[in-house]
């Protein structure tokens, strides 16, 4: 359908609409006024990856268009655990990781939503902890029906492979349709978005809300992205591509970017760029080597919005010094290896810098290692094997020994 409200044409048009509830009549409301929504994040870590890159996106776009945003932090529900998506029961974590884990990750939700004009971050601990369990289940969870749960998919899945699924979890749907009563009735919230696996916590909490405050509310679901084999976003055989610098140096979060799949260069400049639609689509009719320019132009846009200006321009000039860097013979020593002989270890770090000519003999190597003295992509090597296994998936890398010792290692596929 043809959306009149900004905020739906927009992200209608770039893909992040999966499913919605009732959408011609939000529509409508949108089109009209402006609107409180909300998006909720599981704190397992102190840092979010870009695995949550879509749903932090949304709230950007939420924001543009002068809405109100609330990040909802699971203070509460990360304590039981989100069975959403999962094979397996989450580790219980306790209050204080996970109250250190929200003090970190405020940072990153300051990049996508203006804290100071409309956008806010609320911690669901500060009404879930004090409930009365009694009055909670005679309340609440009369107004919920197992049959209906056991219908969404991410239950299904689980009973299906006969993997266990704890009572715990199973309250996680309760707290988290909560979580969509309270926030409505309190801050006159009226769409709970997220990704696709969401969908049925989602609807619960919208069926809460029409029978508790006699209200309409509404779901929208992004879809959840794949790696071209199929795996979830956000994470690579080397670990997850955190949002935060301090786990992910800038010039390895926009070398993810820039090393991406070609088939996604369309799709992930529309979902996680602010680029205009029409550029896009020029952009993406790039081929052959052309579509590295569109690369570049990815990898520059999501560093800016993720870490800032400052990262996204350091992490560009690195990559120009690596890449382009010339020297006196006009070009920087260059050498190819198979990616299979990385992964069998049968061409080393030792190899590597040896066919580059970057140090005198192997035992230099090995001392330079010892000390810190070599750089892999701008990172200290210090591999007790000397294997170069976790950079297999790259396709070059840049070896330096000191500041002016510079090679680069291309890896066949």
């Amino acid at each position: 359908m043809k959306f009149k409200s900004e905020f739906l044409r927009e992200i209608e048009s770039r893909g992040f609409i999966y499913q919605s509830s009732d959408i011609e009549t939000l529509d409508n409301l949108i089109f009209k006024k402006k609107i409180t929504a909300y998006i909720g994040f599981d704190i397992t870590n102190d840092s979010l990856h870009i695995g949550s890159l879509v749903q932090l996106m949304l709230l950007n776009w939420l924001d543009y268009f002068n809405h109100k945003t609330i990040a909802l932090v699971g203070g509460g529900t990360t304590l039981v655990g989100d069975p959403s998506g999962k094979d397996t029961t989450r580790k219980i974590m306790t209050e204080k990781e996970i109250s250190k884990n929200i003090k970190k990750i405020e940072k990153t939700f300051g990049h996508f939503i203006n804290l100071k004009k409309g956008g806010s971050i609320i911690n669901n601990y500060e009404w879930l902890a004090n409930i009365n369990y009694i009055d909670f289940l005679r309340d609440i969870g009369s107004k919920l029906t197992l049959n209906k749960m056991l219908t969404y998919e991410s239950v299904k899945n689980r009973l299906d492979r006969e993997q266990s699924l704890t009572f715990l979890e199973f309250n996680y749907m309760l707290l988290q349709a909560y979580d969509f009563y309270y926030l409505q009735k309190n801050y006159n919230c009226i769409l709970q978005m997220g990704g696709s696996d969401q969908w049925g916590n989602i609807i619960n909490g919208i069926d809460l809300i029409r029978k508790l405050l006699n209200k309409k509310a509404f779901a929208l679901t992004s879809p959840l992205i794949t790696n071209p084999d199929g795996s979830k976003m956000g994470k690579t055989e080397k670990g997850a591509v955190w949002l935060d610098e301090k786990k992910l140096n800038n010039f390895e979060f926009y070398q993810y970017w820039r090393n991406i799949d070609d088939v996604n260069v369309e799709k992930f400049l529309k979902l996680f760029t602010k680029i205009k639609l029409a550029e896009i689509k020029k952009l993406s009719k790039l081929k052959g080597e052309e579509i590295n320019v569109a690369k570049k132009i990815l990898a520059f846009e999501v560093t800016k919005i993720c870490r800032g200006a400052n990262a996204a321009i350091e992490a560009e000039d690195i990559a120009n010094n690596i890449f382009n860097k010339k020297t006196n013979d006009d070009r920087l020593i260059t050498y190819t290896v198979n990616k299979q002989d990385i992964e069998n270890s049968y061409f080393t770090i030792l190899d590597a810098v040896e066919k580059l000519n970057l140090s005198k003999s192997r035992s230099e190597t090995k001392r330079l290692i010892k000390h810190k003295g070599i750089k892999i992509n701008e990172e200290y090597f210090s591999s007790i094997d000397f294997s170069l296994e976790n950079f297999a998936l790259e396709n070059e890398l840049r070896i330096s020994v000191g500041k002016k010792n510079i090679g680069i290692l291309k890896i066949k596929k």
